[in-house]
Parts: structure tokens; C-alpha cells; sequence
């Protein structure tokens, strides 16, 4: 690190949940790794010879006013662009940052926000989503689970599926695609069961996966330390050979901490995360020697990536505070980070999905989007074990199996 730069410095705001009830670790993951990123880029010389610094704002994910609040405060700033892991009311936080026009790039995961894009996309220009959609999350799962089956690991003791879904509307729209695109599958929605968060016990629920005995069960929440939770009662009073898929919780960091050998056999999955290739895993080398222990896969590598993207797009361009170039630039120059390709030049402007499952925006090429990993909890390790491109494990009899 330089210990005196001559000239001003780049700001990148990243909001980032601090003290709310929802968010601090995957935020804290996004800091972390966009925290990597400018030491690496600065102690290399910088963004054309400007050091880059960071804006930090506490956010509370959950409240439409913090969310504008956080956005207010880095245009007040004055950065020069935004980084964000995700918000759950992400249109009040466009909407502050509509006049100011930064590049506003984020892990929203939603495609209600990037649909607000399609329909204005004067008004969002600045605004890129770098992973598929939550959409997707519903659309690959009966691909994931026949592919499990086709491969021999699964045999599925039913054709049915029971699906358990949380309020909030990210759980709602992957409930929703996930029953459409099941409706053309071999299999079938035997039940959706509703929960609320707070979950404070895990057994009626459990019941009534042991009633309906589904040969696979999607628990559709978002929460690492009710899943954790669940892990354990359900080990406890398991539904017998039933594959079990948690929605994405499982990533955050202190699932693995707080499950235990419960988490052992479950699967989860991840529209964004960080490959286990030669880049995936020279970063993750990298990012537990700076910030060691349990590592989350997911916006770690999405931080990271962002400041590399908008790193490309200020180089490329030459000058930070010409936000529609850079903005121009991102739109029509995909970049290949540490968690796969963002190629947003497209109707959502988002990044594609792969694999290929038929619905916008997909990629039919493992380096033309960004892979969606599936993983499983394997001896206390994450193991990604589909899309077969870029596997580190196969699929191994969960402790409920016979």
C-alpha cells in the first residue's frame, strides 16, 4: 500500500447491514471480499494511479426507508459507484439512486427489480444485477433433481415434491417458478406447506413432511441459523430416503458453525457463488489467509468481483466521475470473475443463467453465463456436485437413507 497518493481517491459505496436482523453475514461476506479487492488493486498502484477507498453505511435490508436511506447517504458521498450484496426491497433503493445515476452494481437476485428494469430502462440504466434471478432458483430444480436421479446417486422412492415456503417475496417467487416448471417435469407438487419467520420449532413441520412422504423436499427460507435448526430436528425425526434441499441459507458462514454434523447430507444451492476452478480456488486461498475461518461461497466472491468490474469499466474509460460511460461500458463488456461470467447486455439486464432450462435469460455454455451450484454438505464441507462442468464431488447417501 502506498503510504501517500498524490491523487484523489475513487469512493465505491457499499451499503451494508451492520446491526439489522437479516443480512449481516452475506453483507459481511460482500465487504470482506470487495475489502480483498481494494487492498489488491491499490497495492498494485491503483485505478489510474487514484487510490480506491471505501463507503461503508449501516442498512437494514428489510425497511423500504433504510434502504433509501443507505443509498441517499452514498449519493451525499458522493461515490462513484455503488457495490450492494442485495436488498429485500430493492425498488425504493433504485429510486434513490435515480437522479445521481452511478453505477449501481449488486447480487439483488431478484426479478422483480430487474423486470423494473425492462419496463424503464431509461430511468435503471445504471443498475446491474451481476447473477441470474431468483426465478431460476424454481425453473433448474426438477432439472437438478432428475439429473440426480440419471446419475445413479438418487432413487427417488416417488415422483413427489413438497414444497415449504417462507413470506417473503423472494421465497414466494421461487415457490411459484418452482411449481411451474415442475408442472413439466416428470414429477409432482404433492404439497406447499407455509411458515413464517420467525420459525421457532421445526416439529409440526416436520410431521407433515412425514405424512405427505415426498421422494424430494424443498425448504424454501432464507435464514442459515433456522436452517441449522431444522438440520437438527429433522436429523433427529428424519423423513426416510427423501433427498432434502435447503434454498440457498446454508451458504452464510454460520450455518455450518451452528448445524454441526446435522448439516451432513443436505443439499442447497446458489445462483451466485464462487467456482472451485484454478480461479475460484485462488481466490478462496486469498480470502482465508486475509479474513480466516469458515468462508461463505457466495458474496465474497461477489464483492470481489464487482471491484474488479467497475475497475475495468474506470480504466477503460478514464474517468470515474463520467458515470454513463462507465455504465455504457458494463453494459456492453462482460467480465469473467471469480464466481463465473456477467454478460448483461440483455432485455433484465442481469446476469445469464446456466444452465440452459428454458426460461430468459439463460446460457447454453458454462462460459457464456454463471453457473448455479448445487452443493451438498459433505463431512462438514461444502461440496459443489452439479453442474457436472464444474463438480468437486458426486452426490453421496444422506444419513436418512437406508
Amino acid at each position: 500500500m502506498r503510504s501517500a497518493w498524490a491523487a484523489d481517491p475513487i469512493v465505491l459505496g457499499v451499503p451494508t447491514s451492520q446491526t439489522a436482523a437479516a443480512g449481516v453475514a452475506d453483507d459481511l461476506d460482500h465487504l470482506n471480499g470487495t475489502t480483498l479487492a481494494m487492498e489488491e488493486i491499490n497495492a498494485a498502484g491503483g485505478i489510474n494511479g487514484r487510490p480506491l477507498k471505501l463507503f461503508v453505511t449501516d442498512v437494514d435490508k428489510l425497511s423500504p426507508e433504510s434502504c433509501q436511506q443507505a443509498i441517499a447517504a452514498c449519493v451525499d458521498a458522493k461515490v462513484h459507484a455503488i457495490s450492494n450484496a442485495f436488498l429485500f426491497v430493492p425498488i425504493p433503493a433504485m429510486d434513490a439512486s435515480a437522479k445521481y445515476k452511478c453505477p449501481y452494481v449488486q447480487g439483488n437476485t431478484q426479478r422483480a427489480a430487474t423486470e423494473a428494469f425492462k419496463k424503464d430502462p431509461q430511468k435503471y440504466s445504471h443498475i446491474f444485477q451481476t447473477d441470474p434471478s431468483e426465478v431460476h432458483y424454481g425453473y433448474t430444480y426438477p432439472i437438478w433433481l432428475k439429473a440426480m436421479e440419471d446419475s445413479g446417486n438418487w432413487k427417488p422412492k416417488n415422483r413427489k415434491v413438497h414444497i415449504v415456503q417462507e413470506q417473503v417475496a423472494y421465497c414466494q417467487t421461487i415457490s411459484r417458478a418452482a411449481q411451474e416448471a415442475l408442472k413439466k417435469s416428470s414429477f409432482e407438487v404433492a404439497k406447499v406447506t407455509d411458515i413464517q419467520f420467525p420459525v421457532q420449532d421445526w416439529g409440526p413441520v416436520i410431521q407433515e413432511l412425514k405424512a405427505v412422504d415426498a421422494g424430494a423436499i424443498m425448504i424454501d427460507h432464507w435464514v442459515a441459523a433456522e436452517y441449522a435448526a431444522f438440520c437438527k430436528q429433522f436429523q433427529a425425526d428424519p423423513v426416510p430416503n427423501s433427498l432434502v434441499y435447503l434454498q440457498y441459507g446454508p451458504s452464510q458462514p454460520e450455518f455450518l458453525t451452528l448445524a454441526g454434523s446435522a448439516a451432513n447430507g443436505f443439499c442447497w444451492s446458489t445462483v451466485l457463488g464462487v467456482y472451485a476452478d484454478e480461479k475460484g480456488n485462488a481466490f478462496r486461498k486469498k480470502y482465508k489467509a486475509r479474513f480466516p475461518g469458515i468462508m461463505g461461497l457466495v458474496y465474497t466472491g461477489n464483492g470481489y468481483d464487482i471491484a474488479y468490474y467497475l475497475k475495468a469499466a474506470w480504466e477503460a474509460t478514464g474517468d470515474p466521475s463520467n458515470f454513463k460511460a462507465a455504465c455504457d461500458w458494463i453494459r456492453t463488456h462482460p467480465f469473467r470473475g471469480v464466481c463465473g461470467y456477467m454478460d448483461m447486455n440483455n432485455e433484465y439486464q442481469e446476469a445469464a443463467h446456466f444452465p440452459d432450462n428454458g426460461f430468459a435469460v439463460t446460457a447454453t455454455e458454462l462460459e457464456k453465463g454463471m453457473s448455479q451450484l448445487y452443493v451438498q454438505v459433505q463431512d462438514g464441507e461444502h461440496k459443489i456436485i452439479y453442474p457436472y462442468e464444474i463438480k468437486e464431488a458426486t452426490l453421496k447417501p444422506a444419513p436418512w437413507w437406508s
